[in-house]
């Protein structure tokens, strides 16, 4: 399994707009896709003075799937143009991880 972790931020004034936005549109229209080997996101919210910061982690079978999904170039964010302009800052790559049982 791999988690691909990406990291966005919005001022406070936007949080709400764009947590809206991922779990009402970007998130199931990722699973509207239905990429082989796509198993779901998730979403990780952490506000910190005047930004609040969001992580995503989708969760894949291998990198053959993340490429479905990112491209060739899967490190790539894949931003949605609804999206960007909530965005302050954000990570330039997605960073992927092998998740390994803990038991």
């Amino acid at each position: 399994m791999i988690a691909r972790i990406w990291h966005g931020w919005t001022k406070r004034s936007g949080a709400q707009k764009y947590e809206e936005l991922l779990r009402g549109e970007i998130f199931p229209g990722i699973a509207k896709r239905k990429i082989p080997g796509y198993h779901g996101a998730e979403l990780f919210i952490r506000e910190d003075g005047d930004e609040v910061e969001f992580l995503t982690l989708l969760r894949f079978d291998s990198m053959e799937a993340v490429e479905i999904f990112a491209g060739s170039d899967s490190g790539r964010p894949v931003i949605y143009p609804k999206a960007e302009p909530l965005l302050i800052r954000m990570d330039e790559r997605s960073r992927h991880y092998r998740v390994v049982p803990s038991g």
